[in-house]
């Protein structure tokens, strides 16, 4: 496992590697951030952003959403996988937001949880992107590059994950750091081929060094 020195080294790798991350999903509310963010569950962003742009023209409140049928909602978003239960979801979002929220999205991740579609991981990235409350959201690539580093146990459940990021990262950068994390693990430390060689965190990482050493680089 990482010490608290070379975490810090890896946040301060990161920062220089990507200082400007951010969500990269279209949105410009609380609301479209919401949906789009349940969108891309098992679906990458730039998919997500083909089809919201049209998505959030036709449908500006959650009102809009209850106004069509099912079976219109699964149309439009039919190039998103799951875009059957992800249709419902929507709706049935829609329909808490209204009853519960006055059509609000809740800037709290507890209360967000409990909206249809809307796990853990989707409430952390709303808070942090929408209200500015720092949270770390371990998605595919935050998790592998914890595991792939050293700060997690491969072992580890996401909620786990999660909670040890919590630990050893100042909770001032948590919310930066998990779009670096995504970067990283998007653009470098991709899960089929990343860029060991070229990589600043070589030295640091054990999964790296594993695979140099297979490749015959690393004695």
């Amino acid at each position: 496992m990482l010490t608290k020195e070379k975490i810090n080294t890896v946040l301060e790798t990161m920062a220089e590697m990507f200082p400007e991350a951010e969500c990269e999903l279209t949105h410009s509310n609380p609301f479209e951030l919401t949906i789009a963010v349940l969108l891309s569950a098992q679906c990458t962003d730039a998919l997500v952003n083909k089809v919201t742009p049209g998505l959030f023209e036709k449908y500006k409140e959650p009102e809009d959403y209850l106004a069509i049928p099912l079976e219109e909602l699964e149309q439009d978003i039919r190039r998103i996988g799951l875009f059957r239960s992800k249709a419902k979801n929507i709706k049935k979002l829609c329909q808490m937001l209204i009853e519960e929220y006055g059509g609000v999205i809740p800037n709290d991740r507890d209360e967000l949880t409990k909206l249809a579609g809307v796990g853990r991981k989707t409430a952390n990235v709303v808070v942090s992107v929408a209200f500015g409350v720092p949270a770390i959201a371990v998605d595919t690539h935050v998790e592998r590059v914890s595991k792939r580093l050293g700060i997690c146990r491969w072992k580890d459940s996401v909620k786990e994950v999660e909670e040890t990021l919590m630990k050893k990262i100042p909770k001032e950068q948590w919310s930066d750091a998990h779009h670096r994390f995504i970067f990283f693990g998007r653009y470098h430390c991709k899960a089929q081929s990343p860029q060991c060689e070229i990589c600043p965190l070589l030295d640091l990482c054990r999964e790296g060094q594993k695979r140099m050493k297979k490749r015959g680089k690393v004695s």
